[in-house]
Order: C-alpha cells, then sequence, then structure tokens
C-alpha cells in the first residue's frame, strides 16, 4: 500500500486478476504504473475471507490447470493445488448415480443403460460429445456453427432427460445459467479444458493466486482501499485526489464497468450465491461435486453442493468440515433450507451442520449468449482508455488473464514501446 501519486505512466483501476496482468506486463515494460483498487485486498472476484480456521473463498472456485494463461501466469507447484476427483454424484427421480472413472463410478452408471433414468443411447452421446471437445484443437473448436448451448446439445442428439437430468445441473454451476442459453462456442472450450485439466484449489484458499499474481506485478504502485469515482482520457478521479496519467487501464468487475464507462455496453450478469456450512468431519466425507438432477417442483435447485475438506482439509480447523452449497440467481434462500437440501443432496442428516457465512456475488459471472464471435473485444475503448476484464474475453479466470495481457499490449503499442 502506497500514496496515490500525482501522475503516472499508466493507472490501471482495479486488482482483480486482469487488472493484476496487465499492470505486471506494463511495469516489466518500465513503466510507472499506479495500480487503483476500492478494497483494501488485492482479487477482485478471486480472493477469500479467513475466519477461526476456515478459508471461505468468494463463492466456490476451483483453478483448472489446463487453462493455458493459468499455466503461464502462475507458479502451479508454488500454489499446493488441492485436485478435484473427475465426475460427479447426481440425484436422479430413481436415486444417486455415480460419475467418476472408478470401478464404483462404473457400476452405478450402469443404471444409465437401463433406460429408467435417461435414454440407453444418451450416456454414450454425452461421452462422444465430452471426448470431441476434448480431442480436438481450441481454433477448431472456434470454427463450428455457433448456437446457444441447449440447441447444441439437442443437435448432438441427446435427449430432454439427458439434458435436463445430467447436462443442465453440472453447466448451471459453470455458467451460472440454467437456461443453458450460453454460446455453445464457450461451452465447447470449457467441456475442452475440463476433459484435459485437472480442477483444484490452492491448499490456503483463492486467494492464493491473486497474491501470486500481486506479487508479480510489484514493480507497480498498489494503492488500496481507494475506490475511484470517474474515468477520463489522462485521468483518474479517485476518493484520494486524482492522478493524471498517460494511460488508463479500467480492469473492474463486470458489474462495476458500466459505471465507469457508461457509453460502453456493460454485459449482463450472472448472480450466484454460496452457503458455507461446517459439521464434524468423517474418514467417509465425498470428495464429488454433488448435483441435483430430479425434476420434481419445488426443489430448492442448488447448483452444486460439494464438501470442500474431502480434498482440502485445510479449508477447515482439523476435526470440522467445510461445505459450500451455491444458488444460482439472486434468490437468496435461508441457511437453514441450503443446509437441509445439501444433507440431502449429500445423503446425510443436517441436524449437526453449522451455518458459518453466506457470500452473494451479484457480478459471479459475466453471461456469455450467442453470437461470441472470436471471444475477444478490443481493449482499447478510445482516448487513451483500455478496459480488461473477463467480459472482454471468455467468462473465466482464463478470460481474465488473457484479457489483462491484451489490454497491456495495446497500451503498449499505442504508447510505442511494444
Amino acid at each position: 500500500m502506497t500514496d496515490l501519486p500525482r501522475s503516472c505512466d499508466v493507472v490501471v483501476v482495479g486488482a482483480g486478476a486482469a487488472g493484476l496482468v496487465a499492470a505486471a506486463d506494463l511495469a516489466a515494460a518500465g513503466l510507472d504504473v499506479t495500480v487503483v483498487e476500492a478494497e483494501e485486498t488485492v482479487g477482485g472476484r478471486v480472493r477469500s475471507t479467513f475466519r477461526d480456521g476456515y478459508v471461505l473463498d468468494r463463492g466456490f472456485q476451483v483453478l483448472n490447470t489446463a487453462y493455458p494463461a493459468v499455466r503461464r501466469r502462475l507458479d502451479l507447484a508454488a500454489l499446493r493445488l488441492r485436485s478435484f476427483p473427475k465426475g460427479m454424484a447426481v440425484l436422479t427421480d430413481r436415486g444417486p448415480v455415480r460419475l467418476e472413472p472408478s470401478p464404483r463410478g462404473a457400476l452405478s452408471a450402469l443404471s444409465l443403460f437401463s433406460g429408467r433414468v435417461v435414454r440407453p443411447s444418451d450416456p454414450l452421446r454425452l461421452l462422444r460429445a465430452v471426448a470431441g471437445d476434448a480431442l480436438l484443437p481450441a481454433s477448431r473448436l472456434k470454427e463450428r456453427p455457433e448456437t446457444d448451448t441447449l440447441t447444441a446439445l439437442r443437435r448432438r442428439g441427446l435427449g430432454k432427460r439427458a439434458v435436463d437430468t445430467l447436462v443442465r445441473p453440472f453447466l448451471s454451476g459453470v455458467f451460472l445459467d440454467p437456461g443453458l442459453g450460453t454460446s455453445s462456442r464457450a461451452n465447447d472450450l470449457v467441456w475442452r479444458s475440463f476433459a484435459r485439466g485437472r480442477l483444484t484449489v490452492p491448499e490456503t484458499g483463492i486467494q492464493a493466486v491473486s497474491d501470486q499474481l500481486a506479487a508479480r506485478a510489484a514493480g507497480a504502485r498498489m494503492v488500496l482501499g481507494v475506490p475511484v469515482r470517474e474515468v477520463g482520457p489522462g485521468a483518474v478521479d479517485t476518493e484520494a485526489g486524482s492522478v493524471r496519467a498517460r494511460a488508463v487501464v479500467v480492469a473492474v468487475g463486470p458489474g462495476a464497468v458500466a459505471r465507469l464507462l457508461p457509453e460502453l455496453d456493460g454485459p449482463a450478469l450472472n448472480p450466484a450465491t454460496t452457503y458455507y456450512h461446517s459439521r464434524p468431519a468423517s474418514p467417509g466425507d465425498d470428495p464429488l461435486l454433488h448435483v441435483d438432477g430430479r425434476s420434481a417442483r419445488g426443489r430448492l435447485g442448488l447448483s452444486s453442493v460439494m464438501v470442500v475438506t474431502a480434498t482440502a482439509p485445510s479449508y477447515a480447523p482439523p476435526g470440522r468440515a467445510l461445505i459450500a452449497s451455491s444458488v444460482v440467481g439472486a434468490e437468496r434462500p435461508s441457511p437453514a433450507r441450503v443446509g437441509a437440501e445439501a444433507a440431502r443432496l449429500l445423503g446425510t442428516g443436517d441436524s449437526d451442520w453449522e451455518h458459518l457465512d453466506t457470500v452473494h456475488v451479484p457480478d459471479a459471472l459475466p453471461a456469455a449468449p450467442p453470437p461470441l464471435g472470436d471471444l475477444r473485444k478490443p481493449p482499447a475503448v478510445g482516448g487513451g482508455v483500455y478496459v480488461a476484464g473477463d467480459h472482454r474475453d471468455t467468462p473465466s479466470l482464463q478470460g481474465a488473464l488473457v484479457s489483462g495481457g491484451r489490454a497491456a499490449a495495446a497500451v503498449l503499442a499505442d504508447l510505442g514501446l511494444d
């Protein structure tokens, strides 16, 4: 934390993933860079709070090791990653089904071929679709005709029951889009990355990702806890004063960009709420992601339930389990109702559950409906102002990291330093 200067070469507004990458690249090029962040800590949406021995990420988050920008920008070994098992457990109208690459999962998955849950041909169609995305290079996936995800799934021959029971519950948690209106192009790329990489969390919480990015931006001046009021060509006005600059990079979250740059069309936002509960840990705690594939009306509709400590015990004090239950949308049901429904998905009781926190993120993920085109919007918006964030690229950490690098490259090119 340093004082706000009167002038510098570049001001980066926002110390989230995109802003930290932009700051690191610009400072590495020899520019005098100031990062201004409204919060007291770096990270934006990629941060954690620490309370009584618990690690509470800002919503349930995972780090996908298949993302090229993640491998390029982060020292994954230093993060001491804990890997979630591949697969998921689905509660269907006919009971629980486990989809995982194990003898137990194979035995459970046999029930899908009986025709009682989905059509017997649907599991193979789904496997073929995921495998096809995994094997193709990203450039080929981007050449496919683009539509929404639901239409693409139906064109691949998946039946309605398979979509509603197996696919929609999972993708609702990925894109925070229960209607599956997300671009099929974005969905293909995500399935490819999930199949190729590991889904992980750092041992000390997702905050470790942002702290590492901030360390790599150590050449920039960090001004934390100072909200920005206005952005214009060559100047940034903050609650601590104004700063003149040759260039300004606006790297705030998707919910705040329209306030600072009203001339831009702000992205539609997909909100989400994560409920953190604790209970005594057990050797039988299930590490799989649990989703609700039932068709019964009136169910709560949790997008996912995860016993985080079954994979990362460091997220809770010794002897305690941490459970993250996520709800998509603006609705915020009571913690008691969420806990009861989450326990039902896990197949346990909830009498010994303790509610720790409720984390609502109104701009958890920018919506990505078709057409996305080439996925990337230009960073320069005129007058020496640039924009970075996952709302300018793919809605993911990968998109944020890439967008931050593209914004920095555009600044350097315009200043004649590329």
